[in-house]
């Protein structure tokens, strides 16, 4: 008689590399409290099979065909909000992390970690709390260091107008001008010039930092 396997933590994988899905799964099926309920080899069909599926936690490739893995969270975490995802991605840029957070990712953990710190992740965000890669979270303290004893102005916020006020988070959500002109029915010259003052006057210099900036100051919306 072939004893079943306990229910435990229902995991879906989403990778557009079978190779690296087979393996993963490999090393999911091998805990006793884990199991693997589907595979997604493209982002869009990932959200469909979560929505039908609907596991305890998505390991979300960041790189995926016809959908990006990003927006695939993002989409998950609006449908199936108990659905939690973490993102599996080589990349460790500040900027994929941030817009993985903003779009509702529970976790980020590069494909270097071990099996160990992986099946840890799982764990951690199935157990309702955030895990972020050590490497990722060092970043993010010793951009917050650099912020605090570099006298970011508690007041930068009030130098904006309204109308820049307004741009601000449009921007840091990745719209382009030509987006922004159109939702304010304004020129995308006009909105350039927007993105240069609000740039000088927070003194940022790259749409990452813009980013990072209106997530500190909670212009953007974060799912949790």
């Amino acid at each position: 008689m072939v004893e079943e396997r306990a229910k435990g933590i229902r995991v879906f994988l989403a990778d557009d590399h079978t190779v690296v899905r087979r393996g993963i799964a490999r090393i999911v099926q091998g805990e006793a409290d884990m199991e693997v309920v589907g595979e997604a080899g493209d982002g869009r069909e990932a959200v469909k099979a979560v929505q039908r599926l609907r596991p305890d936690v998505v390991l979300m490739d960041v790189g995926m065909p016809d959908l990006s893995g990003i927006d695939a969270t993002r989409l998950i975490v609006d449908a199936v909000p108990d659905s939690r995802v973490l993102i599996l991605t080589v990349y460790d840029q500040e900027d994929i992390l941030f817009r993985a957070i903003q779009a509702g990712a529970a976790g980020y953990v590069l494909k270097g970690a071990t099996v160990d710190e992986l099946l840890g992740a799982i764990r951690t965000v199935y157990a309702g709390e955030v895990f972020l890669y050590p490497r990722m979270t060092a970043r993010l303290v010793r951009d917050y260091i650099v912020r605090v004893h570099g006298g970011e102005a508690p007041d930068e916020y009030e130098k904006l107008s309204p109308r820049e006020r307004e741009v601000l988070p449009l921007l840091a959500d990745g719209r382009t001008n030509q987006e922004i002109a159109e939702q304010l029915h304004v020129s995308p010259y006009t909105v350039q010039t927007y993105c240069q003052r609000i740039m000088e006057k927070l003194n940022l210099h790259s749409r990452t930092e813009l980013l990072k900036y209106a997530l500190r100051k909670g212009l953007l919306r974060l799912d949790s």
